[in-house]
């Protein structure tokens, strides 16, 4: 469980590394161009986003690794991690001082996190899950998709990016639960990892989740987009877990504690993104925020 969780950080870190470099890229792209291919087409222009794509990259191997060893219940929620560890790094690279008040909202988040896995206790289940809840698992997430992605476009500005935040938290999610199952595979050969469709499933799934995640960073604030980005893919990817691989966590008495927790982590990351970093040096759009680049494609 050790190194589920020093694999976990390491992917937090990998991801930090990448939402820095990226952030500028994503914010000078045109508003035109807003839910298009053609926003992948044009940060692809860009060396400092084709860098950050480097280290997602090398973030999803150690993520790939992290769910090879460990329950997507407990990998997922200490990505939350990423967005301090992005801050920090974005001080240090700009050459910025971190106010009083957001050290406070970096420990908020800090102590959230590790307070609630520690009261959570996730834990146990399989690596495998019949194709019959995978099915339903499918269409629920379809749904639910198609619900959050129409409504965005019917909205524009700090709504939209929320909306997409949204949307690509459920994105991550997804392909973090397909991954896990295609790493399962592994364990029986190649032959049976390269033909596992969950395999397939996952490059689809961080696709979308990338392009969602590039759309939120273009549409709004990170103030809008990074609540509904984190705290969405951690309690997702907790509820893939217990529903298809029978995970566990802790509820009952502990559930008061838990909420707290993660009150903690919500109130720390908005006040994060109310940070200085987590606008773009040259003033230039509200969405060059610190946020994670497509961990799950990751």
């Amino acid at each position: 469980m050790l190194l589920c969780v020093l694999l976990a950080l390491l992917t937090s870190a990998s991801n930090a590394t990448a939402a820095v470099l990226q952030r500028r890229a994503a914010s000078q792209a045109s508003s035109s161009k807003s839910m298009h291919l053609s926003l992948i087409a044009e940060l692809a222009r860009r060396k400092v986003w084709l860098a950050g794509i480097g280290m997602v990259i090398v973030a999803a191997l150690f993520q790939a690794a992290a769910l090879a060893t460990g329950p997507v219940a407990l990998v997922q929620p200490i990505f939350i991690i990423e967005l301090p560890l992005a801050l920090l790094l974005a001080s240090l690279v700009m050459r910025r001082r971190i106010p009083r008040r957001i050290w406070i909202a970096v420990a908020a988040v800090t102590v959230g996190l590790g307070t609630g896995l520690a009261v959570a206790q996730p834990g146990g289940g399989t690596g495998q899950a019949p194709n019959s809840l995978w099915l339903l698992a499918l269409i629920a997430t379809g749904a639910f998709e198609l619900v959050v992605i129409s409504a965005a476009m019917r909205v524009r500005g700090e709504p939209r990016a929320a909306l997409l935040g949204l949307a690509a938290a459920c994105g991550y999610a997804l392909t973090a639960t397909l991954l896990k199952e295609a790493m399962a595979a592994l364990d029986r050969g190649p032959a049976a990892f390269f033909s596992s469709w969950q395999l397939y499933g996952t490059a689809v799934a961080g696709l979308g989740a990338l392009f969602l995640l590039q759309n939120a960073l273009q549409a709004g604030t990170l103030v809008a987009s990074q609540p509904m980005l984190t705290v969405g893919d951690a309690l997702i990817s907790i509820s893939f877990g217990v529903v298809l691989y029978g995970e566990s966590v802790r509820t009952g008495w502990w559930l008061p504690l838990e909420l707290f927790c993660l009150a903690l982590i919500v109130v720390g990351c908005v006040e994060i993104a109310k940070s200085d970093l987590a606008i773009a040096p040259d003033g230039s759009q509200p969405g060059a925020q610190l946020s994670r680049p497509a961990a799950d494609a990751r």
